[in-house]
Formats: C-alpha cells, structure tokens, sequence
C-alpha cells in the first residue's frame, strides 16, 4: 500500500458548507428584504424620509450576513458566529423600523387572540418562500405588511439562535479551525509513523523471503546446469550412434 493511500483517514481542515438556500431562515431573511424593498416604495417617500434607505440597507444586511456568515464558517467559526450576530443585529434594527412606522402613522399591533393575528402567524409558521408572499405585496395595506414584517423578524431571530446555539455546541465539541489543522496534522503524522513502524516490521520478513528465493535459485541453477550437460552428453551420444549406424549399413551395401 502506497503512504499517500492513507490520506484519506485524515480528518478535515474544513469545516462543512452549509447550503443557506435550504434553511427557513434565510429563506424568509429572504422574504423579508424583498417585502421591505416593495414596502418602502410604495409607502414610504423617497426623498423626504431617511427611513425608507435604512430599512432597505438592514433588510439586505440580514440577508448578506447571513450568507456571508454561511460561507464564512468553512474557513473560520469565529467569523461565521459574528456575521449571523451582526444579521440578528439588522434584523433587530429592521424591526424596530417597522415599529416605528406603526406607532408613528398610528397603524395597529395585531395581538394575540385576534383572528388576523391567528391567521398571519399561521401563514408565516407554514410558509417560507418569497413565491408564498409576494402575491401580496402589491394588494396589502401597509399595516398588513409591517405587522408580516414584525412576524418574519421575529420567527427569523428564533430559527437563528436556535442556528447559533447549535454552532456553539458544535465549536465546544469539535472545535475551530486551529483545532481542526492541529488535529489533520497530528492524525496525519500518526498515520505516517504507523506506516513506517508496519514497513520496518514487514522488512525482515521480505529479507527472509528473498534469500529463501535466492536459495532456491541457485538450487535450480545447479540442478538446470546438471540436467543441461546430461543432455548434452545424451546428444553427443545420439550423434555417434547415428552415424555408427550409418557407416555400417553402408559397408554392408557395398
């Protein structure tokens, strides 16, 4: 067996890629920017309120984090916890944004225990692509689209800290990448020495194998040499014979 065979039982300097796209939270991170961009052009003046920039800009920012953050972990635990928090950060910002806007127009809070409160939360529990909601953004009021809003942000705040929580547990158990280098370099050393100590074990015994071959050889050799010249003496012999033979039937024809 080759050594570079056993390569393949070292572990992983890299940590695992997680596909952002499938998860609910990015999905309706996802949402949530493309509800904020429709929200603030139709509701929100463009020249005479800052608000409209800074809800779109925390929007995007709770989306890119998070893929950032994403692709980030890879290479670096550390920086992927810090972008998904700097994502929570926006999304909190986003939400206060939105209510803001309901107290300052004197829009309502849907509460718990209305039947339009029900309803949203169900919607939002069960759906979390932008194809389920965006429909909509062109036919609710803007009370409906902050209320939705506040609903997305916080439904996204928990998936995400149940995310990081799990990040957590993962980096006390398996640690970073330091320790993820130190332990593919140490298991690959490990694997090295073992090799070599299977190889010098394995020495003596082809040493022992190959004079028991070269033994043989010349055993063979010498028994080869022996059956050639008996052979070659047979031949000779023929030879002779043959032309004895020869020479006495032509004497006996004469």
């Amino acid at each position: 067996m080759d050594i570079a065979d056993n390569n393949n039982n070292v572990p992983s300097v890299l940590g695992r890629q997680t596909k952002w796209e499938d998860l609910f939270f990015y999905q309706k991170a996802d949402v949530i920017y493309q509800l904020s961009f429709v929200f603030c052009d139709r509701f929100i003046h463009l020249y005479k309120d800052r608000t409209r920039d800074q809800v779109i800009q925390a929007a995007r920012s709770c989306k890119q984090n998070i893929v950032e953050g994403l692709a980030d972990g890879v290479t670096s635990s550390e920086m992927q916890l810090k972008l998904l928090n700097v994502a929570r950060a926006s999304l909190k910002e986003l939400r206060e944004d939105f209510e803001d806007y309901l107290k300052s127009r004197h829009r309502e809070f849907y509460v718990a225990g209305e039947e339009r409160y029900d309803v949203m939360l169900d919607y939002c529990s069960r759906h979390n692509k932008l194809k389920d909601y965006e429909p909509f953004f062109q036919t609710w009021s803007d009370e409906q689209m902050c209320n939705y809003a506040l609903t997305l942000c916080h439904m996204i705040d928990r998936m995400m800290m149940s995310f990081l929580k799990r990040l957590e547990r993962e980096f006390v158990t398996e640690g970073g990448i330091k320790e993820r280098m130190h332990k593919a370099r140490t298991g690959y050393r490990q694997q090295q020495d073992a090799r070599l100590k299977q190889l010098e074990a394995e020495l003596p015994v082809m040493r022992k194998e190959l004079d028991e071959a070269r033994a043989a050889a010349e055993k063979w050799k010498a028994a080869y040499e022996d059956l050639k010249q008996r052979a070659l003496k047979a031949y000779y012999k023929q030879q002779e014979e043959i032309k004895r033979l020869k020479n006495l039937l032509g004497e006996e024809g004469l």
